[in-house]
């Protein structure tokens, strides 16, 4: 149970359970002496006492009371030890698949109902296949005793059938050829009826959270209620692609759950249907960036006149990673000097191709990003549109002129007119971008070789058709006794090379 604030998660709050299966007796024993090793007699206690919340006799959902109950049977006390302990034995249960908790968010109370879905213990065939638990119990209780329960949950084959599966053959008869069912008349009323009486059950969204995503409930809570925005912001939670595009602009520009509230709250950011604008909403979190961004500048100095010594501190890394989109090897770029020893060319690619560009100029940088480079680039995802992968592409691109390029100079022309060049190619892809400065680095190359030496069947003819070209003149090779250009010489001959050049212009 992911829980950030213990307030969030008390004595006074209300729960429901859910459950559509009933425990057989082989459930019962693979809770007892598979599943309780490994996560412990409270936590399967607790699981127990989920499942009784549900009639035995019936599936589905219970009675929604109050959480203190829960505290009460198990022995916690209702305070923040208590709530710790609860929250420790539910995750033990959800980590090993008995359980999956879900927190709704009442508009009308401003509080929280907790959903606990029980989920029913994997068969011994099931447990045994799946390797991670099985990997669990042997820590847990070692190699011996876990092959040793193994055997206590299956019943060996008779000797006189052992070996004979391959001449086994299925006679079983199906359905069809006993029963007949009068396919030609429908019965709405019966589906009807079926449909009404059956559990009203509103299948959540499964997708995983990263761990540093914001969560709706996080927004709502810290949402002003007279703000306009209020019933947009509110339709976030059935919106897994707004929800997405909010987690996108927080993690690009650093924002923390009081700053996105603000942005949300101000005109613009929906239109009149209530559909968060991704444009819009970037273009204010640009600017608080920015401002956040001079202002801890200005920080920074006073800071530095107040002590002498200045301690860098160490910036927290990202524990996000699950990357979203891997690069093909055939695209792989080089890895730039400065991050030789950092990080290996798969780790340096992944890095181009998923992080926002704000994030890897901060890598290029020891100290601050310079503010100039933040203009260019920030027209460029603005204005241009350019992708975020191709920007980071560009600014591989930059840095390696830098780096290999010597007297090579950045500027912002310079950068527009590549960033033009790439809108008129329709560069929009990594691959498309990675191929593109591939290309430029052959041109390059191919301009510094200079022309190709003219061949023997080029030459000129000047005696008509099938003429010899003029022979070639031998160069007088150099002597060792050749003495050096005085300056008096040097100057008459630059002023006969004026003199030259003055009379072919007059010619």
């Amino acid at each position: 149970m992911r829980m950030n604030n213990l307030l969030h998660y008390t004595e006074n709050h209300r729960y429901c359970v859910y459950r559509d299966f009933s425990l057989s007796p082989v459930d019962n024993k693979m809770l007892g002496l598979i599943y309780q090793p490994m996560v412990g007699a409270l936590a399967i206690a607790l699981y127990r006492l989920l499942t009784e919340q549900v009639q035995a006799d019936r599936v589905g959902y219970s009675a929604i009371e109050q959480q203190r109950s829960l505290f009460l049977t198990m022995g916690l006390e209702p305070s923040e030890k208590g709530r710790s302990v609860l929250i420790e034995q539910t995750s033990k249960l959800e980590a090993v698949g008995l359980l999956q908790t879900s927190r709704l968010y009442i508009p009308d109370g401003d509080d929280y109902l907790y959903e606990y879905e029980l989920q029913p213990p994997l068969s011994p065939d099931e447990f045994f296949r799946t390797q991670h638990l099985t990997l669990l119990l042997r820590d847990k209780i070692g190699k011996f005793a876990l092959l040793s329960l193994r055997e206590r949950f299956f019943c060996p084959e008779p000797g006189d059938i052992y070996g004979l599966a391959y001449n086994k053959e299925n006679i079983s008869v199906p359905f069809y050829e006993i029963f007949e069912l009068n396919t030609h008349s429908i019965d709405y009323e019966l589906e009807q009826a079926i449909h009404e009486t059956s559990v009203a059950r509103r299948p959540g969204i499964k997708t995983e959270p990263e761990e540093d995503d914001l969560n709706y409930a996080d927004i709502i809570i810290r949402f002003p209620r007279e703000s306009a925005n209020r019933s947009f912001v509110e339709r976030l939670r059935f919106d897994p692609e707004g929800m997405g595009i909010v987690n996108f602009v927080a993690r690009k520009y650093d924002l923390g759950v009081q700053d996105l509230c603000r942005l949300l709250d101000e005109d613009g950011v929906f239109d009149m249907s209530g559909t968060l604008l991704l444009d819009e909403l970037q273009y204010k979190a640009n600017l608080h960036f920015r401002q956040d961004k001079r202002r801890r500048e200005q920080r920074d100095k006073a800071f530095a006149k107040a002590v002498s010594i200045r301690g860098e501190a160490a910036e927290p890394e990202d524990s996000v990673h699950p990357e979203e989109i891997a690069v093909q090897m055939e695209y792989y770029v080089e890895v730039p000097p400065q991050f030789m020893n950092k990080c290996d060319i798969h780790q340096y690619n992944m890095m181009l191709r998923n992080e926002p560009y704000t994030r890897l100029l901060k890598t290029f940088f020891p100290g601050a990003v310079p503010d100039n480079l933040l203009d260019i680039f920030e027209k460029i995802d603005l204005n241009y549109k350019l992708p975020g992968e191709v920007i980071n592409v560009l600014i591989h691109y930059l840095m390696s002129l830098l780096t290999t390029g010597g007297e090579q100079r950045i500027n912002r022309n310079f950068i527009d007119a590549i960033a033009s060049n790439m809108l008129m190619k329709q560069i929009n892809t990594y691959e498309k971008a990675v191929q593109y400065i591939r290309d430029q680095a052959k041109v390059k190359e191919k301009a510094a070789a200079g022309p190709a030496p003219a061949g023997n069947g080029r030459g000129r003819s000047y005696n008509g058709r099938g003429a010899k070209p003029k022979p070639e003149i031998p160069i007088v090779e150099s002597t060792g006794g050749e003495r050096g250009v005085s300056e008096e010489e040097f100057a008459e001959l630059l002023k006969m090379a004026e003199r030259m050049q003055s009379s072919k212009k007059k010619g």
